[in-house]
Parts: structure tokens; C-alpha cells; sequence
């Protein structure tokens, strides 16, 4: 029977290969990111301090990876993007159309995102971690982390046209 870490590590798959994927947005370079993140943390163990979630430490692992692979394929061709091999499950007719259009506006006001934005809006809103986990994955302080994830939420809505002020769209009364 596996131990529990290696029980944790097969559960948090899933999560990982998404994060890759939003980070990399090619599935061919996901997998290679989730598989070097398991080696490394496999490898690594000892330095995993048991009752830490492990969800925020494979996910440090798995972007401090993806930044390693960036500096060393800055010269390499193009990679395919994320959207080629997106597929949407869903109701068949105008539903279907009308959400898998709505996922890919929200796609490619996600992928339009800074990248610190977009990753960080990924942790926290996606995986889940809280700010203080997410400031720890990301190495930077929790205010930053809610700076950012605020300017990330206000532009996908302005780009989404969800935003929009009462007052200036017609709807709504005006303040008082």
C-alpha cells in the first residue's frame, strides 16, 4: 500500500497538470512540467514538512520548474497553444455555443492577463491556496498578492464587460 505522501502527490495530479497548463498553455510541456515536479519532490521529501499543505509546495515546485524551462527555451520554437486542445463538455445546442464561447472569451482574457496576475489568479481563485499560501508559492508579500489579484479580477471583468458601473450601463439607480 503507498505511503501518504505518495498517496497526497497521485490526488494532486489533477491540480498540478492545470497549473502547468495555464502556466505553459501547451499540454506537451504541462506533462513534462508535473512529471519534473514529481521527480523533484519525490527526490526532495525530506524537505516537505509534513502537516504543510502539499498542494502549495508542489505548486512552488512546479512554477520555480516552469521558470527554469522558460530561461532555458527562450530560443526554441513555438509551442501550441492551450485553446488547440481545450475541449468543453457540456449540453448539445445554443447552451453548448453559448458557454463554450463564454469560456473562451474568459480564456483569452485570462491568457491577456500579465503573467504574475494570471498565475496568481490561478492559485488562489482555481487551486484554491489562500493569499498567505500564495504568497509563499510566489515568494512575494500577501499584500502584493491581494494588489494583484485585485487588478487581475477588475480587468478580466472590464475585458468581460461584467464590471460595468450601474449608473454609466442604465441599469440601477443612481447613488444618492
Amino acid at each position: 500500500m503507498p505511503d501518504t505522501f505518495s498517496r497526497d502527490l497521485i490526488d494532486l495530479l489533477p491540480n498540478l497538470r492545470r497549473f502547468a497548463l495555464s502556466l505553459s498553455r501547451s499540454a506537451d510541456i504541462a506533462d513534462d512540467l508535473v512529471q519534473l515536479t514529481c521527480q523533484k519532490a519525490l527526490s526532495n521529501r525530506q524537505s516537505y514538512a509534513a502537516g504543510t499543505r502539499m498542494d502549495a509546495w508542489l505548486f512552488r515546485i512546479l512554477r520555480n520548474s516552469w521558470i527554469d524551462m522558460v530561461r532555458k527555451r527562450k530560443n526554441e520554437g513555438q509551442s501550441i497553444d492551450i485553446d488547440e486542445a481545450y475541449d468543453v463538455p457540456g449540453q448539445a445546442g445554443h447552451d453548448d455555443a453559448e458557454t463554450r464561447l463564454l469560456l473562451a472569451q474568459t480564456l483569452e482574457a485570462v491568457h491577456a492577463l500579465p503573467d504574475e496576475q494570471r498565475e496568481l489568479l490561478l492559485l488562489v481563485c482555481v487551486e484554491e491556496l489562500s493569499y498567505k499560501e500564495t504568497a509563499e508559492v510566489l515568494d512575494i508579500p500577501i499584500g502584493t498578492v491581494m494588489s494583484r489579484l485585485a487588478r487581475a479580477r477588475k480587468q478580466l471583468g472590464e475585458q468581460l464587460g461584467i464590471n460595468r458601473d450601474p449608473v454609466r450601463s442604465g441599469r440601477g439607480k443612481g447613488r444618492q
